[in-house]
């Protein structure tokens, strides 16, 4: 694990970035590494979170060479037919050093500490998860990491939906407003446009 000053940590508390996908939307590209304002998003990413955890995880199923120098561990799908992001998070919750896992996409390049800070905020025993425009967003989560044999029998069950997985396990809210941007998932390439604001 790399060295990060305390002060700084969330306590107790891995990261993962999801960076496993297939980048349909953006032609078959990996999506972590496409630039946005000159940087890939992945760095984007990599600069808000590294200094919040002292065990970086990035799920990534190509490129692995130049996502490990960003990261403490990384992981990968155990098939190879992109299942989707459940597996990738099942995977980090296999290696997770710490009690809780922080969950982000590699595309939310205006994501900001704040933000994730006040989901650590409710640390425990359930799934916390963002809550945006009346939908909730299984991919800016925080599990604890003790729940990893819950969702390995729902994926045996056949589940594969993230959002129905979590849900399942009585996720707490975080709701935030729904004007605010820093959830932008940045999936299409029009999108790649668009200013810092």
């Amino acid at each position: 694990m790399t060295s990060v000053p305390p002060a700084s940590l969330l306590p107790d508390c891995s990261i993962l970035l999801l960076a496993g996908g297939r980048g349909q939307r953006m032609g078959g590209r990996d999506k972590g590494w496409i630039h946005w304002h000159n940087r890939p998003l992945i760095e984007h990413m990599h600069q808000v979170v590294r200094p919040l955890t002292d065990d970086l995880i990035i799920s990534c199923n190509r490129n692995h060479e130049r996502y490990r120098k960003l990261a403490d561990q990384l992981v990968s799908d155990p098939a190879a037919d992109y299942p989707g992001p459940l597996t990738g998070i099942i995977e980090a919750l296999k290696v997770a050093g710490n009690a809780q896992l922080l969950i982000l996409p590699c595309d939310a390049p205006r994501i900001d500490r704040a933000l994730l800070r006040s989901l650590h905020r409710q640390a425990g025993k359930r799934p916390v998860m963002l809550h945006h425009r009346d939908h909730w967003q299984p991919l800016f989560s925080l599990l604890p990491v003790s729940l990893l044999p819950a969702l390995q029998e729902q994926w045996k069950a056949g589940q594969r939906s993230p959002l129905r997985a979590l849900l399942k396990l009585q996720p707490v809210a975080v709701h935030i407003a729904a004007g605010d941007r820093r959830l932008d998932n940045f999936n299409e390439p029009a999108r790649l446009t668009e200013t810092l604001e």
